[in-house]
């Protein structure tokens, strides 16, 4: 018996399986994550190491390059770059998709370990495998509540305790950062006069702490029925602890007395905060940011709720007793419900509208409910193999479903359109419902298995838009496999029962005059050529090269220039600033405190939530991230839908500042981080940091020619085009040193210690891990010529200037050095405007700016290359042209097994 005439025996059993199906599919819809895009499957691992107070040209000489060196064959690694700042370096391994990452972590650590020769001060490097650029799907701000006098930025070590750990433990969630505030650290401030006096160097001084500060196991001790440990425990975790430590003991051989110098007799010790790097403002006022990147494969909605119920826990408990409060400023699920709401409102718009079709066209309330049943079966049963195969609900996935409300009623329509036929030829309901569907089924499988093939590609693909869109491929397939079983087991099983009473054509039906005149007319005209293309084969062949030649070359003719991917309408606006060359972190902050001022008038808490017409939405949120070498501000509206009107108020705020840059740009759906989505990177790459900086100058020239600015185009070097950061360097005389006594090491020692503070080791203070660093009398050196002014003290307990000992001259360093491959890179980093499609974009600046740029001739080891979007825009659609080509022979071959012959699909 086949599988059609026992679904038309045995109806129960069939109403038994749709219904089993329907119920695994509301479980299966419970259990599915949801989220905004699906994951990416990205091996990727970030090593962050920290060196305080090291330039970038020292950290690309002492960590990054011996990293680079001990990293560079790990096997599956695709891709190393690095990028080397003020006092810390990091570096990304893209691996191969196939990547075992376990295994990969294992050996990022091993080499990691082998490395020799770093600085002392370095601290241990950190490993994340998810990038830092990864978009949070919530932000925080936490300030003080009103009548708390104490200082946000001093709250830090408290927050990390509390908030970081308490958020950390929730199910779901990878990274939780903490942005801004200072660190406590044990401040050991030396007094040069004094140290003079018992001719104490700053070399020995800090010696004598890093020798002293020890806690050392000794093994163990039995005695008895008990074991003792045996430890050295001098750890300098208090202040009397230090102040008590004994930096030199000399004894007189004559009179055997001994003299003892201790760190009280030199130097002051206490508890205090570091200096800032990092300020972020809130709505004009300081405040420190937290904010939550989410871990693999989970439900967003449900993790925003553990959040949100985390957060209400601890403003109504350890932080309402510390006198702050924490506010959400930024909810990811507010975007994923409206986006994931938009899509199911189309799905049933489509939906209905599919059905409203069936009755126009079939007149026939029974015949439209048995096609009709294919839609929810097909639909809800795909979610059953969504949750096997781990897919999750968004946008995407959803699109697919929607696409394929129409797509699933094909074969059911082709299925009931024959034995509705049979039935009019007089056939009993039995019959004619067996007979129906062996007749056509061999067409339905046939159509429902080259609609799967055409995804096959999209299955394979492993680039990240093959990621991307699976799970189109997957719900669109599944569905239209469900329909095929659909069509020939519960549609001739219905068409049984429903289809018993007298079937009338549908031409007796109620008629629809205009409606019914041009379906005769579309029906007359189509067999009208059916019947001249069937008579010749000539006329037959002739018809079909007519039509291969219009579809290609319409299709040649209107084939759009290919986009990335979509940017959709999120409520978030992003600038990156970029300051005048060299300015400092005052500087920085006073330049936004400007720009707040005058985005102020938009900011609705402050103006109110009204705008007037034909002006931009007020912004209901704004905040300031400020550090070295990266400030952002960013923006949210209270008109989500008007979010992008932002840009340009945001733009000319900071764009009033001399000498400042910004890059602003509506934050992309499917963008990571604060880079956007849709960019250009022109790599140029080479061993001279000079001629790089000449030919990115040149390439930006070309650039904002071809792409104007005032176009909407947006241009940013990365990291500059000059060598912009001021550096006072202290080039040391060895002769002078040397008659004092003095290295060169000790010098950069000494200095280090007045303008800045050397970190001698970390102490552990109630439970948490502190630096202990050595500092002059001066909290800062407030012009360049101080540094030449700072005191050296000698054995000889002589203390000198430090122009006395070298040279000190003010130069110019890059802000930061980025590496490609191991070669130092300038990247430009070009945003088209939304009216250029980014492949027309990226001809424009291969064919007029690389081009150029080799015409023009390039120095001596410099390389141009097109990476970020680009690149992977480029990969995708070889990668698409090669798998939709085996698509059409897969199509071919699959069609020609299920006829049996290898002319009849032509």
């Amino acid at each position: 018996m086949s599988l059609i005439e026992l679904a038309v025996r045995r109806p129960v059993a069939v109403l038994s399986f749709v219904l089993m199906v329907v119920l695994m599919g509301g479980v299966a819809l419970n259990l599915i994550p949801i989220q905004l895009t699906p994951d990416l499957r990205k091996p990727f691992v970030s090593i962050r190491t920290s060196w305080p107070g090291a330039s970038p040209v020292e950290v690309e000489r002492e960590i990054t390059n011996r990293q680079e060196e001990a990293l560079k064959g790990l096997d599956g690694l695709e891709e190393i770059s690095s990028s080397s700042r003020d006092g810390s370096a990091r570096l990304s391994l893209t691996f191969n998709i196939n990547t075992n990452m376990n295994r990969a972590l294992m050996l990022v650590n091993n080499a990691l370990t082998n490395i020799s020769g770093l600085p002392f001060d370095t601290r241990t490097p950190r490993i994340r495998t998810r990038d830092s650029e990864d978009n949070p799907i919530a932000w925080f701000v936490i300030d003080t509540v009103e009548g708390n006098p104490r200082s946000i930025f001093t709250y830090k070590a408290f927050i990390e305790d509390v908030v970081q750990d308490r958020l950390e433990r929730l199910p779901g969630l990878a990274v939780v950062n903490v942005w801004g505030g200072n660190r406590k650290e044990l401040q050991v401030i030396v007094d040069p006069q004094k140290m003079a006096r018992f001719r104490l160097t700053v070399s020995e001084f800090i010696n004598s702490l890093r020798n002293a500060n020890a806690s050392v196991s000794a093994g163990d001790v039995s005695e008895g029925k008990r074991r003792y440990v045996v430890r050295t425990d001098n750890e300098l975790t208090t202040v009397d602890r230090v102040m008590g430590l004994v930096i030199r003991s000399q004894m007189d051989s004559q009179t055997g007395r001994i003299a003892r110098v201790t760190l009280a007799d030199v130097a002051d010790v206490k508890f205090d905060y570091t200096d800032t790097d990092t300020g972020i403002r809130n709505m004009g006022k300081r405040a420190i940011v937290v904010n939550m990147v989410r871990d693999t494969g989970v439900n967003v909605m449900e993790v925003m709720k553990e959040i949100k119920k985390a957060a209400a826990e601890l403003n109504a408990g350890p932080l309402k007793q510390a006198g702050l409060v924490m506010t959400q400023t930024h909810d990811d699920t507010t975007y994923i419900g409206s986006a994931i709401k938009l899509v199911q409102q189309n799905i049933l718009v489509g939906g209905s509208l599919a059905i409203l079709l069936l009755i126009i066209f079939l007149r026939s309330w029974r015949a439209t409910m048995v096609v009709s049943l294919a839609i929810p079966v097909s639909i809800v049963g795909s979610f059953v193999a969504m949750a096997i195969l781990g897919r999750s609900i968004n946008v995407i996935s959803l699109a697919g479903i929607a696409f394929a409300v129409g797509m699933v009623v094909d074969a059911a329509i082709v299925v009931l359109e024959n034995i509705f036929r049979l039935r009019q030829q007089g056939k009993p309901p039995f019959e004619a419902a067996l007979l129906g569907a062996r007749q056509v089924w061999g067409a339905v499988l046939v159509s429902a298995v080259t609609t799967v093939m055409v995804f096959i590609p999209i299955l394979v693909m492993k680039l990240e838009v093959g990621q991307l869109f699976r799970d189109i491929a997957v719900a669109i397939s599944v569905a239209v496999t469900l329909s095929l079983i659909v069509s020939v087991t519960v549609i001739p099983s219905l068409a049984n029962r429903l289809l018993r009473g007298q079937v009338k054509d549908v031409s007796e039906n109620m008629r629809i005059p205009i409606l019914d005149w041009l379906a005769g007319l579309f029906v007359r005209s189509v067999l009208f050529y059916v019947r001249k293309v069937i008579q010749s084969r000539v006329t037959g062949l002739g018809a079909f090269l007519i039509i291969l030649a219009t579809t290609v070359g319409t299709t040649w003719h209107l084939f759009p220039k290919l986009e990335y991917l979509p940017e959709g309408n999120r409520n978030l606006v992003i600038a990156r600033l970029m300051p005048p060359p060299g300015y400092n972190f005052a500087a920085i902050t006073r330049m936004a405190e400007r720009a707040e001022a005058k985005i102020r008038p938009h900011m609705a808490p402050i103006t109110g939530p009204e705008s007037e017409p034909g002006q931009p939405p007020k912004i209901k949120r704004f905040w300031f991230v400020i550090r070295r070498g990266f400030t952002i501000a960013a923006a949210a509206a209270i008109d989500p839908t008007r979010a992008g009107e932002l840009v340009p108020v945001i733009k000319s705020a900071v764009y009033s500042e001399p000498g400042s840059r910004v890059f602003a740009f509506q934050t992309s759906v499917f963008g990571r981080g604060f880079g956007g989505g849709r960019n250009i990177d022109l790599d140029i790459s080479g061993p001279n940091l000079q001629g790089l900086i000449s030919v990115a100058g040149r390439a930006n020239q070309l650039a904002n020619r071809v792409l104007p600015r005032w176009n909407g185009n947006q241009i940013r070097p990365i990291p500059g085009l000059q060598l912009s950061t001021p550096e006072v360097r202290i080039l040391p005389d060895s002769q002078r040193l040397a008659d004092n006594g003095l290295t060169a090491k000790e010098l950069g020692l000494t200095i280090d210690a007045f303008n800045d503070g050397v970190r001698v080791a970390e102490v552990t203070v109630q439970g948490r891990r502190i630096d202990l660093t050595v500092r002059g009398p001066q909290d800062h050196i407030g012009r360049t010529e101080g540094v030449a002014n700072i005191p050296v003290v000698t054995r000889s307990g002589r203390i000198l200037p430090a122009s006395s000992l070298s040279k000190v001259i003010v130069t110019a360093n890059p802000s930061q050095i980025r590496h490609t491959e191991r070669e130092r890179t300038i990247t430009l980093r070009i945003g088209p405007s939304k009216s250029i499609p980014l492949e027309t974009a990226m001809d424009m600046v291969r064919n007029d700016v690389m081009a150029k740029l080799k015409a023009e001739g390039l120095p001596s080891g410099v390389r141009l290359r097109m990476s970020g979007t680009a690149d992977a825009l480029t990969k995708t659609r070889d990668s698409m042209a090669i798998n939709l080509s085996l698509a059409v022979v897969i199509v071919y071959l699959v069609m020609a097994i299920l006829f049996e012959s290898f002319l009849y699909p032509f």
